[in-house]
C-alpha cells in the first residue's frame, strides 16, 4: 500500500481549484469568480486541518479584552478564542468567507462584529482595542506596512499583537525556491506571497517582539516555514 501523500496548503489549493474548474467551468475558470467565490472555500478547507488548529490554539493563547482581528477569513480562530476575550472586532474583505464563518460565530460565546473590509484602513478609534490578532494575513494583504500601522494605531499602548504567518525561509536553498514560486503562488492563492518576512514587517511597524517561535511545519518547505509570535505595541 502506498503511503498517503500529505499536501501543503498551496498544493491543496491547486488541486482543489483544478477540480472545481473542471467540474463547473469546463476547463475555464474566470479569475474574478475564482478569487471571490471559490478561493475562500478552498482556504477554509486547506487551513482548517488538525495541524493548523494546533498552531491557532497556541497563537490565540493570552489574548484578552477587546480583540482586533485582521484577516478574519472564515473564522477558523473562533473555536480557539480564550475566555478572557470579551469581543472581537473582525476585519474581512470577503463576504463569502464571512458567511462561511457564520456557524462558528453562532456557537461561540464571544461576540464577533465585522467592523471593516480593508485592513489597510480600519474604521476604529485610536487605542480602542486591548489585543490584536492575525493568522496567515500578512502574506496576502497588498500593503502589509499600512495594515500594521493601522493595527498599531488601534491597539492600546502596551497591548499585545499575536500573529501566525508563513514566509521567507532562512535556508538559502529553500528561499531560492520560494522566490521562483512566488509569482505562481500569488496567482493561485489570491495574492499570497511566500517571500515576505513577517517578523521584519512587524518590527519595522514599531512593535517589540516578546515571544517568537519559527520552524518548519508539515509539508514542502517553501510553504511551511511558520512564524508564531507575540509583539508589544510600544508607546506611540
Amino acid at each position: 500500500m502506498r503511503p498517503k501523500t500529505i499536501l501543503s496548503p498551496s498544493e491543496s489549493l491547486v488541486k482543489r481549484s483544478r477540480q472545481y474548474c473542471v467540474r463547473s467551468f469546463r476547463y475555464r475558470c474566470p479569475m474574478a469568480t475564482y478569487r471571490e467565490q471559490v478561493l475562500p472555500w478552498l482556504i477554509d478547507r486547506a487551513l482548517g486541518t488538525t495541524g493548523f488548529r494546533h498552531w491557532r490554539a497556541e497563537t490565540t493563547s493570552g489574548l484578552s479584552g477587546t480583540v482586533l482581528e485582521i484577516g478574519f477569513g472564515s473564522g477558523l480562530n473562533v473555536d480557539h478564542y480564550p475566555t478572557a476575550i470579551t469581543r472581537v472586532m473582525a476585519v474581512e474583505p470577503s463576504s463569502v468567507a464571512f458567511r462561511l464563518a457564520g456557524e462558528r460565530i453562532h456557537r461561540s460565546p464571544i461576540p464577533v462584529e465585522q467592523v471593516g473590509l480593508d485592513g489597510q484602513s480600519i474604521p476604529l478609534p485610536d487605542d480602542s482595542c486591548d489585543s490584536a490578532l492575525c493568522t496567515f494575513t500578512l502574506c496576502t494583504i497588498p500593503d502589509a506596512d499600512a495594515a500594521l500601522t493601522e493595527v498599531r494605531r488601534i491597539l492600546r499602548p502596551g497591548g499585545r499583537f499575536h500573529f501566525l504567518e508563513h514566509g521567507l525561509s532562512p535556508d538559502v536553498g529553500v528561499a531560492k525556491w520560494q522566490r521562483r514560486l512566488d509569482p505562481v503562488q500569488g496567482r493561485v492563492a489570491g495574492g499570497c506571497h511566500v517571500t515576505r518576512d513577517p517578523v521584519a514587517l512587524v518590527k519595522d511597524a514599531g512593535f517589540l517582539i516578546e515571544d517568537l517561535v519559527q520552524r518548519y511545519g508539515k509539508g514542502p518547505k517553501p510553504w511551511s516555514y511558520f512564524t508564531r509570535a507575540v509583539a508589544r505595541n510600544a508607546a506611540h
